[in-house]
């Protein structure tokens, strides 16, 4: 029998391959009609980024990580300068001496790591962790309107909302929740996202980096152009850090697609081939 490690890699990559059959079986591609395009049809991923009626980017489109020649997600190049890149499985995997674990934190991913991350939210289909969702295989559209992005993740059928209409986060005796509290404001180009709010014990990652119920997200959404969009997440959490961390990515349009309906828990049989203690 597999263990939960080698499990999860097989999951990762069936759903990958799952997402490429079934898009074309569901949805027929429809064209973009405003997106750029060559003569022959063609996206022009560096057109310009598109823009709101505000002059503000607009944000909107259906994402991925970019994927190897096999299908599987590529493993992120590191950038020539800047914050290193996470991958779905390390969120610290591009850095030197790994990330600044407070001594209890460590223990806790050692631990997690040895039961083979059986207890990760997304082996039992519920949301996982902000550097997951993001590093996923699986897509997720963004949709832009006037004072809100919604951030629908096809992994889990994920949802997010991030306000933009001027209100505060909320205080500390707001109700706990997986995807937290999300406001944001324009740094000119850049859509800089605060979150609070998390519930206690998630996990960043596939290995189990812990987040703790103290940790705020900083998300900077930049699209550098039509079809890359460059974002940089700073993971600020006290208890569980000592001191806050930054990794950056870029995920890349997927046009004349949509998202595939993924309902995690039907017909889910993996529960019982979990291994651990």
């Amino acid at each position: 029998m597999p263990t939960m490690k080698v499990v999860v890699n097989l999951v990762a990559a069936a759903l990958v391959l799952a997402s490429s059959a079934e898009l074309a079986a569901q949805w027929p591609a429809y064209p973009v009609s405003a997106a750029p395009r060559t003569p022959d049809g063609k996206l022009k991923p560096d057109a310009p980024a598109p823009r709101t009626a505000d002059g503000k980017p607009d944000l909107s489109g259906l994402w991925e990580n970019p994927r190897g020649a096999n299908g599987q997600p590529a493993t992120p190049v590191q950038p020539a300068s800047g914050p290193p890149a996470p991958t779905f499985r390390d969120a610290g995997a591009g850095f030197k001496d790994g990330l600044p674990f407070q001594p209890w934190a460590l223990e806790l991913r050692k631990r997690r790591q040895e039961q083979n991350s059986k207890d990760n939210p997304d082996a039992h289909c519920l949301p996982m962790g902000f550097m997951q969702f993001h590093m996923h295989p699986q897509p997720r559209k963004i949709v832009q309107i006037p004072g809100l992005i919604l951030i629908i993740y096809e992994a889990n059928n994920g949802l997010r909302q991030i306000f933009l209409d001027g209100r505060g986060l909320p205080g500390p005796d707001a109700q706990p929740w997986w995807y937290g509290y999300s406001i944001a404001k324009w740094d000119g180009d850049t859509l800089v996202v605060e979150t609070t709010g998390l519930r206690d014990g998630g996990w960043l990652d596939i290995i189990g980096s812990p987040q703790t119920d103290a940790a705020k997200v900083t998300e900077r959404f930049h699209r550098i152009n039509y079809g890359s969009l460059e974002i940089e997440v700073t993971v600020d959490d006290p208890k569980a850090y000592t001191k806050p961390w930054t990794v950056k990515f870029t995920q890349r349009l997927m046009p004349d697609a949509e998202l595939i309906e993924f309902i995690c828990s039907e017909n889910d049989t993996s529960p019982a081939h979990m291994v651990g203690k």
